[in-house]
């Protein structure tokens, strides 16, 4: 797979995705993105043009995708509008890229027959019980509860009935919470990190007993690049790193980590149909495609997120305004 086309390759998993083959592969990539506010050019900086191109577009450009189907080998589908509370307030936009985006792709990967895999989220599978002994598996039944998570589980239903009907060559990965570089400040972990860069205090959802299941996103680029090539046509592949955490642990570690007393945060209004736990079990993955993560660490992990967001201010001021002032006028 010598060309790569990476649909929302300047959002936050796709541009990690993109320094991790530069790094690590010969691949060329091709990235296609359309630079909505998650979108951000300068995540790709440093890499050579010799390896990656980009295009400013849209994943439901029937045209546009039709050309960069043609100059690749394999497509990897990171773009989506992926953040619950905007999905609550404005739905349209989760139906037009995540359903409407999806589609128009998996159209021009049936006429080109090109290699297709689809990144998805397990928040596709609903969430379970704190005290739940069980994680989600690939036989999880779906049970989104956000318009976001609605529209993702309808794209990976897209997924597998184009694989089935027609005979696309696809693959879907359904992954935990992501941390790490490039992370738009809306994000929780990034949002945390540069309210006490701003030194405004941190906020906290209701108690904070909601648990996230987190790795880092360098990990998750290494499991994507394994599933593309020893990954099974039509099968579905969960990728985690045993890496659950409440938020309220994860905002008094980042606290402890910048040299602040761990509770000085404070708690605001909870989120509609706040999911109450996630957590994957990626052993298929590990055991069928001998995928192992390497940030085993998440407090490390977590340390080294925080130094990139001190020294990469430009890259996140101009956003963090708008941010705060969107959450504030809803009591958050």
């Amino acid at each position: 797979m010598a060309r790569l086309l990476v649909t929302g390759g300047a959002g936050f998993i796709g541009s990690n995705f993109v320094h991790h083959v530069v790094q690590h592969t010969g691949s060329h990539v091709t990235v296609l993105d359309a630079l909505t506010y998650a979108g951000n050019r300068r995540s790709l900086d440093g890499l050579s043009a010799d390896r990656v191109t980009f295009v400013e577009g849209d994943i439901t450009d029937a045209a546009l995708v039709d050309r960069l189907f043609e100059d690749v080998d394999a497509v990897v589908h990171y773009a989506a509008e992926s953040h619950n509370d905007n999905s609550l307030h404005d739905p349209k936009p989760f139906l037009d890229t995540n359903i409407i985006g999806t589609y128009t792709l998996l159209e021009a990967a049936r006429r080109h027959d090109r290699r297709f895999h689809h990144i998805s989220t397990d928040e596709v599978y609903g969430d379970l019980e704190l005290d739940d002994p069980q994680r989600f598996t690939e036989k999880t039944p779906y049970n989104p509860s956000s318009p976001y998570s609605s529209t993702k589980a309808g794209s990976d239903l897209l997924v597998r009935a184009w694989v089935r009907s027609f005979g696309v060559r696809a693959t879907i990965s359904n992954c935990s919470n992501n941390y790490g570089p490039y992370q738009h400040v809306e994000k929780f972990i990034p949002r945390q990190i540069t309210n006490v860069i701003r030194g405004i205090r941190p906020k906290l959802y209701g108690a904070g007993q909601n648990v996230r299941d987190w790795i880092h996103a360098d990990d998750h680029s290494s499991a994507v690049l394994t599933i593309l090539d020893k990954g099974a046509i039509g099968e579905t592949y969960l990728i985690g790193a045993d890496g659950e955490k409440n938020n309220k642990e994860v905002v008094e570690l980042i606290l402890r980590l910048m040299g602040e007393p761990a509770d000085a945060y404070d708690h605001v209004t909870d989120r509609a149909g706040h999911d109450m736990r996630y957590a994957i079990d990626s052993s298929k993955l590990r055991s069928e495609l001998g995928w192992r993560p390497s940030f085993g660490d998440f407090e490390a992990g977590l340390a080294s997120t925080i130094e990139w967001y001190r020294t990469n201010e430009a890259w996140w001021s101009g956003a963090k305004d708008g941010v705060e002032a969107f959450y504030a006028s809803k009591g958050q």
